[in-house]
């Protein structure tokens, strides 16, 4: 990859501030309910794949005890939780023309993607990329544009703002098919092996 980016791409980044999420967390202190945490989380941008954001928000790898203090102060293993876990997600999609681009490198794309998606990146088909599958009961709500979910087979599905998709660990590829950036909620639950 030689670092250039399509003039179209450098010019939707001008001037635009790093997105962050409000994250407050609750706890219980003496048997009163009181705030934790409350903190802005900055979205990470992937530096291979210009327009790609995601921000992890919160995560339990397993089924959390509530008779015990909840934390998420590290980044974990896996962002895919195990049996009884869960997972919050922010992802913005770049358009997919983003992809055709001369200097795009999927190697270096795939080896950041490995690092910052630990547990989901590794499931991501070579020979289809964006195809996976995963042992996660995953809703996903698109949260500003809209998204194409591709299943088996090519079949595609268009959503728009608001719509929800209850995927039950089946084979699938989020697809930005538009010329804007999409921006989608994900909340994964993890399923007995």
């Amino acid at each position: 990859m030689n670092g250039t980016a399509s003039k179209k791409t450098r010019l939707s980044e001008r001037g635009k501030k790093p997105t962050t999420y409000r994250r407050l967390v609750t706890e219980n202190v003496n048997g009163n309910s009181v705030v934790q945490s409350d903190e802005q989380m900055q979205t990470y941008k992937f530096k291979t794949v210009p327009g790609y954001e995601h921000t992890l928000v919160w995560v339990n790898p397993s089924t959390p005890d509530l008779r015990e203090v909840q934390r998420f102060d590290r980044y974990p293993e896996s962002v895919v939780p195990g049996p009884g876990g869960t997972s919050l997600h922010f992802v913005t999609f770049p358009p997919s023309s983003v992809f055709a681009e001369p200097s795009f490198d999927g190697e270096a794309a795939r080896r950041e993607a490995l690092i910052r998606l630990r547990g989901l990146a590794d499931h991501f088909e070579k020979e289809d990329p964006g195809m996976h599958k995963t042992n996660t009961v995953d809703y996903a709500i698109v949260f500003d544009g809209e998204m194409w979910l591709e299943l088996d087979d090519a079949k595609t599905i268009h959503l728009k703002k608001g719509d929800v998709v209850v995927q039950n660990g089946t084979r699938h590829a989020w697809r930005n098919k538009s010329n804007a950036p999409v921006t989608m909620l994900f909340f994964l639950n993890g399923a007995k092996e």
